[in-house]
């Protein structure tokens, strides 16, 4: 299948994970995404602790320009590629991109065709020029207070809104292109990080109406719209969640685990009776769980055709049989040489799974192939180099 963004090329002016994400996605579906990072390289490819992965997963099938874009040498290359795209993506600090004068009015003015992507913390608003980060925003927006427990807040284990905001973006992208091909014009896509945590919050909002003004409490104080809906202990020692979320789930539950008894009692024969008996339901089910070791207590579930899952942990998902199985860790090469498998996109689409097409780009990988389809020859290229204007530093 010929990937659907093949032939449009997008100009990548990001950091860290909001911007790069964007950029990944539309690489992934077929772009080709030029990074234009600082001579010395996107300051991401430095980053330790949680951030040692970021550049490494969110720049993958990319093609790497390090251009000092703000002399005015590089500026002129900036530019001419400017003229050249179909998309600019940015998540730059409010305002900062205007006043290097690359602000939507300003490239309006060198190449009315392109789709400029703005991602920032706030869309237009009273907060637009705050600044914003991932976790700033779950906190505003009350993701934190409804992951952690009572009184304690707790961000996402990933960094969820970041993410999200960039899916948000890669989509108002595609469709402004679509727009496009209606009018001939491009226009301002802006995707923010608070309002796209608040989209995740949207089932709570409609609990708390739906409670007549009676806030929902933390997830983890498990007020479940279903009885067993809880992480039990294994007899081997280890924790699963499990999931009986129908009536006809609890009768196979029932029958496949031998709970003849509980299968009988008139007080657990629909759902909501079944909540109503939560606190002494629920231990008693935790001691049926732990009769069994977690290799049998799957078969069961599997048997009985009710949700069951490992509580596992990150590094596990590498040698995971369903994913190995159907391709979606891709192997990839990190900057440094670093061997391992990463997700691809997780859909399809007719059959087709958007694929690595190439590893995340070392600095200025790709500085003479880019320069030289706008036209620059070696000499002009050269004399780029000699001035400081290309990466690696």
């Amino acid at each position: 299948m010929t990937p659907p963004l093949k032939g449009v090329r997008v100009v990548e002016l990001t950091h860290t994970i909001l911007g790069p994400s964007c950029g990944m996605i539309l690489a992934d579906l077929g772009a080709e995404v030029i990074k234009v990072e600082p001579v010395d390289g996107d300051r991401t490819r430095k980053l330790c602790g949680f951030g040692a992965g970021f550049f490494g997963y969110f720049n993958r099938n990319k093609k790497s320009l390090a251009l000092d874009s703000d002399a005015a040498e590089g500026r002129a290359v900036l530019t001419k590629l400017l003229e050249s795209a179909d998309v600019l993506i940015e998540n730059f600090a409010p305002g900062s991109m205007a006043k290097r004068k690359l602000g939507p009015a300003h490239l309006e003015k060198i190449n009315p065709r392109l789709v400029y992507c703005s991602l920032k913390g706030f869309l237009p608003g009273p907060y637009e020029k705050r600044p914003a980060l991932d976790e700033v925003v779950q906190m505003m927006g009350g993701l934190a207070y409804m992951t952690g427990p009572s009184g304690r807040p707790l961000r996402a284990g990933t960094s969820v809104v970041d993410i999200m905001g960039g899916i948000f973006g890669a989509f108002g992208t595609v469709l402004a292109l679509k727009q496009r091909e209606r009018t001939g014009k491009g226009g301002l896509v802006e995707s923010a990080l608070f309002e796209s945590v608040v989209f995740l919050m949207g089932q709570h909002l409609a609990i708390t109406a739906m409670n007549g003004g009676a806030a929902p409490p933390p997830m983890p104080e498990r007020v479940s719209s279903w009885a067993v809906y809880e992480i039990f202990n294994t007899a081997d020692g280890q924790q699963v969640f499990i999931g009986i979320t129908s009536d006809s789930q609890w009768k196979r539950f029932c029958e496949i685990f031998g709970q003849q008894e509980l299968a009988a009692d008139l007080r657990l024969a629909t759902n909501n009776q079944r909540i109503e008996a939560r606190p002494w339901l629920v231990p008693a089910v935790a001691e049926v769980f732990k009769r069994h070791d977690r290799a049998a207590l799957e078969q069961l579930c599997l048997d009985a055709d009710i949700s069951f899952a490992p509580v596992a942990r990150p590094q596990e998902l590498f040698d995971h049989p369903h994913l190995l199985a159907n391709g979606s860790l891709a192997p990839t090469t990190l900057p440094g040489g670093v061997q391992t498998r990463l997700p691809l996109l997780p859909f399809q689409m007719m059959g087709w799974r958007p694929p690595l097409v190439s590893d995340p780009p070392e600095i200025g990988q790709h500085n003479d192939e880019v320069l030289a389809a706008l036209g620059y020859d070696a000499a002009g290229i050269g004399k780029l180099k000699t001035a400081g204007m290309l990466g690696p530093a």
